[in-house]
């Protein structure tokens, strides 16, 4: 018999929409754990803090004079960085909403900004093809560590607890082994644009722009399924996993989110799926523990939180 327990179907119910930046937004990331608070940042310069169940805008923060690419949010939600055109990492508190520190130290624009597990450390992977590590528990303005191996601009990175894995438009994905000194590098051949490991680290998802999202054994670099159908070769289009990482969630250009089963990589119903911004989706993300929550963030100025109708639960 088959396994009664199959991937969910993408969730087609919208619940709220948020909508106060003026152009588009480039990231949406869920806060920590299970509450339901959102963090946008887009072309207007500011980030800013939602209630994902009511939609209502909480805080606005406003310290960038360049577009923000990036938002990255410490474990226990009281401090975040951001990133973009400035050429300095932020770092807010949430509470107040005053920036709490600035890091200069890249050339040119920073696409992305992640924390490790404890916040103690900040990396951020640049335009000048560089990633760097800062010690957030030092006032040293020095980078602790230079990744300097890209050939082109950094897109995305991920940090785990004794490795680092960062995409490049030069076609690679790199993964630092921090604990043994060693890089390896794995070829894709198009622009990588965004990295997500499963939670065993053993796989990741890379999305790059041939409309194509991969799924490679992290060891090994050896590709283990290929999704598309999706239309993704001018700009970054974040892919995440669905609930259980039983499906492959990521919208495209023409501004339609797309699923796919793991395992066989078949496209789930609708196919192909309805256009639910009026622009390129820029960003979809998952909520970390309730089943069935995806946002969207799109060039069209929304963001939209998706759910599955209670009766489809």
């Amino acid at each position: 018999m088959a396994p009664s327990r199959g991937p969910q179907p993408l969730p087609r119910t919208l619940h709220v929409v948020l909508e106060n930046h003026k152009g588009p937004v480039n990231v949406a990331r869920y806060s920590k754990g299970t509450s339901k608070y959102i963090l946008t940042g887009g072309q207007d310069r500011t980030v800013k803090l939602w209630n994902a169940n009511l939609g209502t805008e909480i805080k606005t923060f406003a310290a960038h004079g360049y577009e923000v690419l990036s938002v990255t949010i410490s474990q226990d939600n009281a401090k975040f960085a951001s990133s973009g055109g400035d050429r300095s990492v932020f770092l807010w508190d949430v509470a107040t909403g005053a920036t709490t520190r600035r890091i200069p130290g890249h050339m040119l624009k920073i696409h992305v900004v992640e924390f490790n597990e404890d916040a103690s450390i900040v990396a951020s992977g640049s335009y000048d093809s560089t990633v760097r590590l800062w010690d957030l528990r030092s006032q040293n303005r020095q980078a602790i560590q230079v990744l300097e191996e890209a050939r082109d601009a950094i897109q995305t990175l991920h940090i785990g607890p004794t490795f680092i894995i960062t995409g490049s438009v030069d076609g690679h994905v790199r993964t630092y082994d921090l604990r043994m000194g060693e890089l390896r590098s794995d070829f894709i051949g198009h622009p990588v644009t965004s990295i997500l490991p499963t939670q065993d680290a053993q796989t990741l998802l890379v999305a790059s722009l041939d409309n194509h999202i991969r799924l490679i054994d992290a060891s090994n670099g050896k590709m283990l399924n290929d999704f598309t159908g999706h239309s993704n070769d001018s700009y970054r289009c974040r892919a995440c996993f669905g609930h259980g990482e039983a499906t492959v969630i990521c919208g495209d250009e023409k501004g339609q989110m797309w699923a796919w089963d793991l395992l066989d990589a078949s496209i789930l119903q609708p196919n192909p799926p309805p256009k639910i911004h009026n622009k390129l989706i820029t960003w979809t993300e998952h909520h970390p523990t309730e089943s069935g929550e995806v946002i969207t963030a799109s060039a069209d100025g929304t963001v939209k939180v998706w759910r599955h109708p209670v009766l489809g639960e």
